[in-house]
């Protein structure tokens, strides 16, 4: 008996995926995403995927097995964590941090979610790798900045505007490019925070 055989098809399947550096899926992960901005996710295809990154197409296939994971794996791959580290001691300059962090990639994030409009409402595994990306991670962290401004007294913590804050600056987000055809800029959202949700919470 080979070793090949003792070891197993799911061993071998192990073996095959390792070959895959990680540098090499960071280049398939960032080929794909941008492609879905650039054209869509209609008109990407693995093969298309394969020629812009010089592979053949049984290794794309190999590993992720159809174009949905694919997308879901690169969209997990792609978690940025913007707010991560965001603790000045000041909630109101936290949130202008975190405006001017969310401004930076809004355009990229926008462009990714709508090419990806469609797609995620047909599947599952694609609408959650998109919440685990670029919603769960971002509310999450901008809720413990809100919780530390309420642990140092900066604001009641049965402020009733405290837990509209996350959908304020998402909404935003998500809105402007509907209502003015422009992405939502880092001077767009500091001056949003400014107007709107530091009024909305008490603070200056």
């Amino acid at each position: 008996m080979t070793s090949q055989a003792a070891d197993g098809p799911e061993t071998v399947a192990a073996s095959r995926r390792s070959k895959i550096t990680p540098e090499r899926e960071r280049e398939f992960f960032d080929a794909v995403l941008e492609q879905i901005r650039e054209c869509g996710y209609d008109s990407v295809t693995m093969e298309g995927i394969a020629a812009s990154t010089r592979c053949s197409k049984s290794t794309l296939y190999r590993q992720w097995k159809t174009k949905p994971q694919f997308v879901a794996a690169a969209l997990r791959a792609n978690r940025k964590g913007r707010f991560a580290g965001i603790d000045t001691g000041s909630l109101a300059e936290d949130l202008r941090r975190a405006a001017r962090a969310a401004g930076d990639w809004s355009g990229k994030d926008a462009q990714l979610m709508q090419a990806l409009g469609h797609a995620i409402t047909q599947d599952p595994g694609l609408q959650q790798a998109l919440r685990e990306t670029l919603i769960d991670p971002e509310i999450a962290a901008l809720r413990q900045i809100l919780a530390r401004g309420v642990e140092r007294g900066e604001v009641r913590a049965d402020h009733p505007a405290l837990e509209y804050v996350p959908a304020m600056m998402f909404g935003v987000l998500r809105a402007r490019p509907v209502l003015c055809g422009e992405y939502a800029d880092s001077g767009y959202l500091l001056r949003f925070v400014e107007a709107a949700v530091l009024p909305a919470l008490g603070l200056t």
